[in-house]
């Protein structure tokens, strides 16, 4: 089995058009969710009644990644952003940390490639998600 791409690799991909927050929780949530298991990425998204009434999904207001113990989230408000990575366990909380985005990115990246070094799945999902960057 080919190796999963090196974290440089994944960090990119993460990074890429992080310039425009809402661009990038759209470009983040559409790659991670199409390039790994639906039960890892949570999207959730706020429409407004013109999105509503022609049938559009809205603008993406918070994407979750999680993985194991760790669950990352990007939350989105007012164009503002804010990353937070939690230590979870059984559905309890032992630590919260609000980071900057570039550090969010790169510990994603970090977990992603870690987990994909033991998880067939993983290395595939991480090969689609810079394949399609």
């Amino acid at each position: 089995m080919d190796d999963p791409p090196s974290l440089d690799m994944v960090t990119a991909a993460l990074r890429a058009d992080s310039a425009d927050v809402v661009v990038y929780a759209r470009v983040l949530a559409s790659s991670l969710g199409e390039a790994l298991p639906p039960d890892w990425v949570t999207v959730e998204r706020e429409r407004s009644m013109s999105d509503r009434m022609r049938g559009r999904p809205g603008e993406v207001s918070k994407v979750s990644v999680r993985l194991d113990d760790n669950l990352m989230t990007l939350t989105v408000r007012g164009g503002r952003p804010t990353a937070e990575i939690c230590r979870e366990v059984r559905g309890v909380v032992l630590s919260r940390d609000s980071v900057p985005l570039h550090d969010w990115a790169a510990r994603l990246a970090s977990a992603l490639v870690s987990h994909a070094e033991n998880n067939a799945q993983a290395a595939q999902a991480l090969r689609r998600l810079v394949a399609g960057s």
